[in-house]
């Protein structure tokens, strides 16, 4: 059973990545043909079962990290040919923009940054829930 402030936040975590994913189906959608088993866009009700995006967080206490705790982004591409790395990398760079630009609409009562951790984007700064 999760608190209501827990709730509250994967929601908002998730109407920001779905508008995200959206964004990137207009402007990628059509430029690689999908996995076999991945519906087209729109054929289900969660913008991470379809189409050619799958955008996601997974917390991370950040134990050795030097960001810290977490969130981590997931950048899924369901293709199924090979995408070109400088194509991966300019997508990558427009998650990165898009989420220094919801961040604080979605979020404006925190500071919240995201910085690369290895391969992934790490969003960290003010997680907390305030009082539980």
């Amino acid at each position: 059973m999760y608190h209501p402030k827990t709730i509250e936040w994967d929601a908002r975590m998730k109407e920001m990545f779905d508008r995200i994913d959206t964004i990137l189906e207009e402007r990628h959608g059509g430029a690689w043909k999908l996995r076999r088993n991945r519906p087209a866009l729109g054929e289900t009700a969660n913008p991470e079962a379809d189409g050619l995006f799958n955008l996601g967080v997974f917390f991370d206490p950040g134990f050795g990290s030097r960001l810290g705790r977490g969130y981590l982004v997931e950048i899924d591409l369901a293709a199924g040919e090979e995408i070109p790395p400088a194509a991966r990398e300019a997508i990558e760079l427009e998650v990165l923009e898009l989420l220094r630009r919801f961040l604080p609409e979605h979020f404006p009562e925190r500071r919240l940054e995201v910085d690369r951790e290895g391969r992934l984007y790490k969003i960290h700064g003010d997680l907390s829930l305030g009082e539980l």
